[in-house]
């Protein structure tokens, strides 16, 4: 993105600086030029970072979602567990509830 920016930039600068007559004019379109790009990086920043923060609030939803499953999937193992049902995961102990002998 920034390499985008940048590319424009100096399109744009060549072309401002061909087009203006005296140095003066050139100096002033330089000037100008340089002033878009750093314009152009601050808002490239700005948008950075507004995409950090929207990543960052979904990674904590999804931890969040993820937190209450690990703790329903634990109550309901806990549950199997004490019923004695084969298979089950006392998740106090990892001990897994064995399967009747036949």
């Amino acid at each position: 993105m920034r390499i985008r920016i940048a590319a424009l930039t100096a399109v744009a600068a060549l072309s401002l600086g061909a087009a203006a007559c005296t140095q003066a004019e050139q100096d002033d379109a330089q000037a100008d030029a340089n002033a878009a790009a750093d314009t152009a990086g601050d808002v490239a920043a700005q948008a950075g970072e507004v995409i950090e923060s929207g990543a960052m609030k979904a990674a904590q939803a999804t931890e969040e979602v993820a937190g209450k499953a690990a703790d329903k999937l634990e109550e309901n193992q806990a549950e199997a567990a004490a019923e004695g049902r084969p298979g089950a995961v006392n998740p106090n102990t990892d001990q897994r509830v064995p399967a009747p002998a036949h």
